[in-house]
């Protein structure tokens, strides 16, 4: 019998959720810090706390930069003041100096890439000249490793996922104000359910849509299966 993943995504995706949400459940905090840090980004290190939202327990992820006092923010925080620019072969030299299994730093180069092309046909340019911004961050490297690792110690066969809520409004990006959804997430959910309910806020990042829309299969209701575990992040 497979083992599938349901990601019900009513309030948007983003890196630390996802990560967030494989911890609380099920997967070890522990291993995944293990392999954030094999990836030896000077001065960062990750944080797992409980919050309530709405009444209902939910496991925090958290990236730290202490080369970066007040950067301590999420994915999901929109704070790009202190956000290092990178480039693709950049990031797949960190990613191919962890631990993460083979088949991870693939999926993981993979995530990049797929970022790296909306960015390099947002702004016009080839791929190799495209500096990553939001997604180049620290928070954004250990989130999609962390996603990888946890799909994979969770043993997760199938990645279904409910239909995108993109949020609405406005949000601070490298560029300045950029619509909701941003340019980058805009092109990521192509071809892919989604629509735009609550609060005028951005709901699903770049880092969120490109994992989903990567990793899962379908989209739609829960398919038909036997639930073990419950997570919220």
């Amino acid at each position: 019998m497979s083992r599938i993943l349901y990601l019900d995504c009513f309030s948007g995706a983003s890196g630390d959720m996802i990560v967030g949400g494989l911890i609380d459940a099920g997967v070890s905090f522990a291993q995944i810090e293990a392999v954030v840090n094999s990836l030896d980004l000077d001065g960062v290190r990750v944080s797992c706390d409980r919050v309530d939202r709405s009444g209902i327990g939910a496991a925090k992820f958290r990236v730290i930069d202490s080369a970066n006092i007040g950067s301590s923010h999420s994915d999901h925080s929109h704070d790009h003041r202190y956000h290092e620019h990178r480039g693709l072969s950049d990031i797949t030299e960190i990613v191919k100096r962890s631990d993460l299994s083979s088949a991870g730093q693939l999926k993981a180069v993979s995530l990049f890439r797929r970022l790296a092309e909306v960015e390099a046909e947002i702004h016009q340019m080839p791929i190799e000249e495209v500096h990553l911004h939001e997604v180049g961050a620290v928070d954004s490297i250990v989130d999609i490793v962390g996603a990888c690792i946890g799909f994979q110690l969770l043993g997760a066969e199938e990645i279904y996922s409910s239909p995108l809520n993109l949020g609405a409004g406005t949000t601070k990006a490298a560029h300045g104000t950029m619509p909701v959804p941003a340019p980058a997430t805009a092109a990521l959910v192509r071809g892919i359910p989604s629509y735009s309910d609550g609060p005028a806020s951005e709901l699903t990042t770049p880092t969120g849509a490109a994992i989903v829309a990567e990793l899962a299969k379908s989209f739609g209701p829960m398919p038909a299966m036997t639930p073990q575990e419950v997570g919220y992040g």
